[in-house]
């Protein structure tokens, strides 16, 4: 440790007498709004703080010098910052126009003042329209820019400003490893890529001990206690304004009905953010008992309200980042946040479009206490960050280089490649057969491929990438652009981590297998594996009876029984991933055995095998055959001969369909009580002799409240397959949470 210690002082001391011995590095922060200055004050306090190494020069622009958001510009001059300059950027307008006539003036005024200041490094943060301006100006006249936050993923606009700034700047301080991974993917050089953490988090994790009751009372009144209250805060999102002041909306409203006390604070400057405000005075948020609204909190009182909070509620990055280190409960509400790394304190509401569902996320996290995060930082950032400065040769040529990777010579764009279609290979792993298919966007199976399952792991897994690898192959052939893989198996299933956990009896040597990594190894694809039952529900919702239905319930109806539940549009998975396992509902305390070892279970009833069962019964009892049957004597009976006997009047076979129909409605009854869909689509081989007989239970069981539910039967070919194929054609086109 002492001999790298002496090594880096060495290196230091060589830097500074490139640099010149008597040459201090002067560094311009440029700060635009509350919410970059949280990040940045650390930073300007250790610059402060070593004088012999750094001057320091403080611009101030944006939202700090607007009354209508606090003057925020205070509370630097409160601690302890000359600021150099003041630039008034802000065009004052309620749309997207107002950010671009406001990057252009911050474009006219910066050059002046960094002509003057003539800084050697200009520290930028973030991913702010004025943090742009800022980047932008810097670059185009030749000063290094050390860019704070770069390579995270967020949503609307930010994103690409954020890149947009990655793109300009010289040196990079990134917050996590992920973050410096999309960093060298984006082509920046390694040795001028930081990791440091956030800034912030040297503040936030040495916080919570001081005294935090005066600042709640202050804020929040007297009477207020620890984890009783909630602190709001929602931005607009400039790329769909509208919908960003209905879900404002919604959350007031849900926040009226949770009647807890609540800090709500005001917008950031953006478009929309006016009618933002409009829309609080509308509900009569600043004269509420239960509301305090305010245009400011100064950070270290801020870090304190959130740290002691029951909640916090909104769409604000510091809900996804800094509220980690607390452990404070946080609701993430729309897509401003998309693809942030949360810890597990985060609940997104993706589809922030009901007040129902608002509260519902309240209720279910208001009050928890949750681990302490850590995702962002260890509270070490400011002295690396500080070292990193140091390390910085002014001789060094000014002009960035990118790193690209090597690629083959002589490739260029066709227009076959171009039309390629967007597509899926999917996979079925059934009781006798493993199917693979390529599945485009539009859920046509352009390819398939059928083998006999194997009946060991180790034979199944190979035959599984022997049969994946032809088809990829042959994608290319049929004009395919493979996304990635998805899976559909029986048994029990851990959907995040890819694992089969318990297969059923049906699939041997199938318990706690990771079939995620093998294949993503073999195929470089994302993986994606989920039971049959949950996958031919994902089938519905995007390509059958299910689309744009909000609570549905598909039961399978086929060698076993299983199905998936769909509830506000999301796949129900349960705790230990064994929700809508509906072939299990016991109907009977003394029915016939089942594989699951349970008795009276609906699959003991009505599935293939207990059909099967019940055929061979008569069979042996030479009771199933009548007239106009015949069986070949090494013939095997099946469910099949069953049911064609049913259909030729023999009466004791009717009376075994019908028994196993009122046992499938019957669990279907249960289901409508429990989680009240509006549609029940029956799928598989048997859905068609069973869809009346169910009707009829529901109109006899049901409660009156329920009996209006449709029952309708799949008219999707491959449900299997097709649900394989929408776990990747979902996620890789639509959103990552």
């Amino acid at each position: 440790e002492v001999y790298f210690k002496n090594l880096s002082k060495q290196k230091q001391k060589e830097v500074m007498e490139k640099n010149g011995n008597n040459h201090k590095l002067r560094v311009c922060v440029a700060t635009c709004n509350r919410a970059d200055y949280s990040k940045l004050a650390p930073i300007m306090f250790g610059i402060k703080a070593e004088p012999q190494f750094f001057e320091l020069d403080v611009v101030v622009l944006g939202s700090h010098l607007i009354d209508d958001y606090g003057n925020t510009y205070r509370m630097i001059e409160q601690d302890d910052f000359d600021i150099h300059t003041r630039l008034h950027t802000i065009v004052r307008g309620e749309d997207e126009a107002a950010m671009v006539e406001s990057v252009g003036l911050a474009l006219v005024k910066l050059p002046d003042v960094l002509n003057r200041l003539k800084p050697d490094i200009m520290i930028v943060h973030g991913d702010r329209f004025d943090a742009l301006a800022l980047a932008t100006s810097a670059a185009l006249m030749n000063i290094r820019i050390l860019h704070i936050e770069g390579g995270e993923v967020s949503g609307t606009i930010d994103d690409s400003i954020r890149h947009a700034i990655t793109k300009l700047a010289h040196y990079h301080v990134c917050c996590t490893r992920s973050a410096e991974q999309h960093l060298i993917a984006m082509c920046e050089d390694h040795d001028r890529i930081l990791l440091a953490g956030c800034p912030s988090y040297d503040k936030l994790l040495s916080a919570k001990n001081k005294d935090y009751m005066s600042i709640i009372r202050m804020w929040l009144g007297e009477d207020v206690k620890t984890r009783d209250y909630i602190v709001a805060l929602q931005h607009p999102v400039t790329t769909d304004i509208k919908h960003s002041i209905k879900m404002f909306e919604l959350t007031l409203d849900a926040l009226i009905s949770f009647n807890k006390r609540t800090l709500v604070l005001f917008p950031n400057v953006d478009a929309g953010d006016k009618e933002m405000v409009r829309v609080m005075r509308k509900k009569g948020i600043e004269h509420h008992p239960n509301f305090r609204a305010v245009k400011h909190v100064p950070f270290d009182q801020f870090i304190q309200l959130v740290a002691h909070a029951g909640c916090m509620i909104g769409n604000s990055s510091c809900g996804v980042r800094e509220v980690g280190a607390f452990g404070t409960p946080v609701i993430n509400l729309g897509t401003r946040q998309t693809g942030r790394e949360t810890g597990e304190n985060v609940l997104h509401v993706r589809d922030a479009d009901t007040q129902d569902k608002i509260l519902h996320a309240l209720q279910l996290q208001f009050g928890k206490q949750y681990p302490c995060s850590k995702i962002y930082g260890d509270g070490n950032a400011v002295p690396r960050i500080l070292k990193f400065l140091k390390s910085i040769d002014l001789k060094e040529p000014l002009q960035k280089k990118f790193c690209f990777p090597p690629v083959k010579d002589n490739i260029s764009q066709d227009i076959d490649h171009i039309l390629e279609t967007q597509s899926a290979l999917a996979v079925d792993l059934g009781g006798t057969n493993l199917r693979v298919a390529i599945v485009s966007m539009k859920g046509e199976i352009v390819k398939k491929y059928t083998q006999l399952n194997p009946k060991t792991y180790e034979d199944r897994l190979a035959l599984i990438l022997k049969m994946c690898v032809e088809a990829a192959s042959e994608a290319v052939n049929v004009n395919c652009r493979i996304l990635g893989v998805g899976i559909s198996t029986g048994g029990r299933v851990n959907p995040r981590e890819g694992i089969v956990l318990h297969s059923t009896k049906l699939i041997q040597e199938w318990s706690s297998v990771d079939l995620r990594t093998p294949i993503s190894d073999a195929l470089h694809l994302p993986v994606w594996v989920d039971n049959d039952g949950n996958c031919a529900a994902l089938a519905e919702r995007k390509f059958g009876h299910g689309k744009g239905v909000e609570n549905f319930v598909t039961l399978i109806t086929g060698t076993g029984i299983g199905g998936g539940i769909v509830h506000q549009h999301e796949l129900i998975h349960g705790s230990s991933f064994c929700a809508a396992e509906l072939g299990h509902i016991v109907v009977s305390l003394d029915g016939p055995e089942c594989l699951c070892g349970s008795q009276g279970c609906i699959e003991a009833y009505a599935s293939g095998i207990a059909l099967q069962r019940e055929a061979k019964k008569l069979h042996d009892d030479d009771l199933l055959l009548v007239e106009g049957m015949s069986m070949k004597e090494e013939e095997i009976v099946s469910a099949a001969h069953l049911i064609q006997a049913a259909k030729l009047g023999n009466t004791k076979a009717e009376s075994i369909l019908r028994t196993a129909g009122t046992a499938l409605g019957l669990g279907v009854v249960n289901i409508l009580h429990t989680v009240n869909p509006s549609l029940v689509i029956l799928s598989g081989v048997l859905a068609n002799h069973y869809v009346n007989a169910v009707k009829d239970v529901i109109n006899r069981q049901a409660l009156s409240s329920v009996k209006t539910v449709d029952v309708v039967v799949s008219n999707l070919a491959d449900p299997a397959l097709l649900g394989a194929a929408s776990l990747v054609l979902d996620y890789t086109t639509r959103r990552i949470y």
